[in-house]
């Protein structure tokens, strides 16, 4: 098996490197601290991961390596005494290649949901020195959204294993968002505010990163002065760690989005009021931009970076978005250069090396005002290679190709593929694996780099290592050999069902073609009616072969967490669809007015199958709504701030707003909520339709919206406190489950 694996991981590392621009601007974008501190994080992060077989390698970083291009570069060799030397041109490139030894040398894995680390001893030879260098400057990590739908409640712990993450991976651009509004707070009393009105400017920790962009304000706050020494303590941990291991930190800039506060100390000043965002009124929305031309728009971005830069130094790179899903008061291009020029400006001023790193998405969600012309004039508002753009959802809607690659600012090609933190097995893998070759042979190509940009992670962990993979390759993979090495890896062994259930998955769930988004549309997660969208990216029947085969595979691979995890989501995703198939039984039932067969599909539903699904969800650790809730609340000093952060955890990922306003985006499925909030609203769907055809009086949809959010409402507040333990073996779960319901999966719709 492990020569196999070799033989793979010299041909991945083959290939010709397809160049871009060269962007001498951003030439200064590179590690910050010297080569013997970031050798030391890279042994330490070793020792955190193997413990004493850590002394097994020997690292080095000789920045020497990246050569004039500053391309990541590692080596993998042999040592006498069966140790194994490593050298990489930053402590992220010797990480990835100690990673990359593990995996194809030693079979191991590293992900979200677990580690399977059996390293053998000896260590194998490494038959011959092997070098691999990036054919991209960057790999970037986050969207500006991971900060609120999956970091907001950890502590160092949690992000030292993700920072650890990010370099095994090669992850070598990062954003750095944790506790800016300290420094905001700093920055407004400066001006001149009062506490209250920076209290309503800022959002609850749930929705800081809407917050942070102007389409909210004040919704679940206020924020405590503990909340904010905390996360500025643990920013400056975050930091510290990133750049010893040679990352370059994105950190935030001004925008031009103010508190309303700011109008009573500047009564002059020239201001846009921006419209309502997302179903929100103005009471949360319709936030106060300040005119970039206005003097106070330098002052206070200039005061802000510096603030920001006396806390935590920089790495000259910048994050602001200033139309997320805004649209500008004009389309006149001359009035979006000067934002532009104003806001890298306020940059510059401070930092003259300032680079500007935005977020392509606002073309994506708003073409019909972002055309050719108007992104044109944004994007040259600052001098050419002084903008990187994140095109963000590249492996769905590329906006590169139809810009003249951004018109000649670098950018980053990067894959979404999350949306609110969902739940659901989804991927575009042939997309992912050709996208950012093409990408960088397109004409003219000013790519940089690749990146990560899912919303919400802890979910999906094979399309993720497969990006990571990708960022560091010269051509795309062999995807069936590839998933076979995965899966072997993942698990610890060579399991013929396991293999078989993975390429299933890969054909299917995986590789949807479509110009499809991954929100989960399941009607599981959403609030029921007759008229919900059933559709699925991929076919049924290769999932269902693949949740058989992964059952089978269970009598050999119980002892495997990674293991028992992927079969709670196949099996999650298996009962997704045949919720689905009971919902279209009970929609068909009650239009052809057949009361019994209503009953009897409602039931089922009802009943057994969601009670089984949030059984199942309960027996392993990271689908546990408890975990969530509890991490939230140990964020708490004073029962006061406990129960707004509880009220904050429970909202985001239901009502996402005092109203519904963005309902079920961030839909989990987790053991806890599958039981009091989607089986809570499907009972009360089955009974009004019931009652409707006892009654002969027919279902009105908004009868059933007003009485079903009391339902859901009642959950964000009720106070009931959940199990942060699995509970339940998860294979006698699933057995139970398979037995009963297999065949109904199989026999169709």
């Amino acid at each position: 098996m492990r020569g196999t694996a070799l033989t793979l991981f010299l041909l991945y590392s083959l290939g010709v490197v397809v160049s871009g621009k060269v962007f001498k601007t951003l030439f200064h974008l590179k590690p910050q601290y010297r080569d013997a501190v970031q050798t030391a994080a890279v042994q330490d992060l070793l020792n955190r991961l193997i413990g004493d077989r850590a002394d097994e390698f020997v690292v080095t970083v000789n920045s020497s390596m990246a050569g004039d291009n500053g391309l990541d570069t590692y080596q993998l060799s042999s040592m006498a005494g069966g140790k194994v030397a490593v050298v990489g041109s930053s402590g992220v490139a010797a990480a990835t290649g100690c990673y990359n030894y593990l995996k194809y040398f030693c079979g191991c894995h590293i992900s979200w949901s677990g580690v399977q680390l059996k390293v053998p001893s000896p260590l194998p030879q490494v038959p011959k020195t092997i070098t691999v260098k990036t054919p991209n400057r960057f790999r970037y990590y986050q969207n500006v959204c991971t900060s609120s739908y999956s970091f907001v409640w950890w502590d160092w712990a949690r992000w030292e294993k993700e920072i650890d993450w990010m370099a095994l991976n090669g992850i070598n651009m990062p954003l750095a968002f944790t506790g800016q509004e300290a420094i905001w707070q700093r920055v407004f009393l400066n001006l001149g505010l009062r506490q209250s009105e920076i209290d309503d400017f800022f959002t609850g920790p749930a929705f800081l990163a809407w917050g942070r962009m102007g389409n909210i304000h004040t919704w679940g706050g206020p924020l405590s002065s503990s909340w904010m020494q905390k996360q500025l303590s643990l920013q400056n941990k975050i930091v510290e760690r990133m750049r010893s291991l040679g990352m370059i930190t994105v950190l935030p800039a001004f925008a031009g989005h103010i508190p309303q506060g700011l109008l009573r100390v500047f009564p002059e000043i020239n201001v846009t009021r921006l419209g309502a965002w997302s179903n929100f009124n103005c009471t949360y929305s319709c936030s106060y931009l300040l005119d970039p031309e206005d003097p106070l728009f330098q002052k206070i971005g200039g005061l802000f970076i510096t603030e920001m830069i006396r806390e935590f130094g920089t790495d000259h790179i910048y994050n602001a978005d200033t139309f997320n899903e805004m649209t500008p008061t004009s389309s006149d291009p001359a009035y979006l250069s000067a934002i532009s020029s104003a806001i890298f400006k306020s940059m510059v001023n401070v930092d003259p090396g300032a680079i500007w790193l935005m977020q392509g998405w606002l073309f994506v969600n708003n073409p019909w005002f972002w055309k050719p012309a108007q992104i044109r004039a944004l994007l040259h508002g600052a001098p050419i290679g002084k903008i990187i753009v994140l095109d963000l959802f590249a492996e769905t809607s590329p906006v590169y190709q139809s810009t003249e690659s951004f018109f000649g600012q670098p950018f980053i090609w990067c894959m979404l593929h999350n949306f609110g933190g969902n739940h659901g097995l989804y991927g575009k893998v042939e997309t992912v694996n050709m996208g950012p070759f093409e990408a960088m042979s397109f004409v003219n190509s000013t790519m940089v780099g690749t990146g990560l940009t899912p919303e919400g992670i802890d979910q999906n962990d094979m399309i993720y290592e497969l990006m990571n993979e990708i960022g560091w390759r010269s051509q795309p993979l062999n995807l069936t050999e590839w998933i076979s090495g995965y899966s072997t890896r993942r698990y610890g062994q060579e399991d013929p069902n396991a293999l078989t259930a993975w390429q299933l998955l890969l054909s299917s769930v995986y590789n949807c073609t479509q110009d499809w988004k991954d929100h989960n549309h399941s009607p599981l997660v959403r609030r029921p009616s007759l008229k919900m969208n059933t559709e699925v990216c991929y076919n049924e029947s290769s999932l269902f072969e693949a949740w058989k085969f992964m059952y089978h595979a269970a009598s050999s691979l119980s002892k495997s967490s990674t293991f028992l995890y992927d079969l709670v989501d196949v099996t999650r995703e298996a009962m997704q669809q045949l919720v689905t198939r009971y919902y279209i039984d009970i929609k068909t039932s009650y239009q052809s007015e057949a009361l019994e067969e209503l009953m009897t599909a409602g039931g089922v539903l009802v009943y057994d199958l969601l009670p089984e699904l949030d059984q199942l969800l309960s027996s392993q650790p990271q689908f546990l709504l408890g975990k969530w809730l509890e991490d939230a609340s140990k964020m708490a000093v004073t029962e006061q701030e406990a129960s707004l952060y509880d009220m904050n955890a429970r909202n985001q990922i239901t009502l996402w707003g005092p109203t519904g306003n963005i309902l079920d985006y961030a839909n989990k499925q987790f053991g806890g909520l599958v039981k009091d909030y989607y089986t809570e609203r499907w009972s009360l769907f089955v009974w009004c339709l019931v009652e409707s055809l006892s009654t002969d009086v027919p279902f009105h949809q908004d009868k059933f919206n007003q009485a079903v959010f009391t339902v859901e409402k009642e959950f964000i507040y009720n106070g009931k406190k959940y199990s942060s333990t699995p509970t339940g073996n998860t294979i006698d779960i699933v057995k139970n489950i398979f037995i009963k319901y297999y065949p109904r999966a199989v026999k169709g719709k």
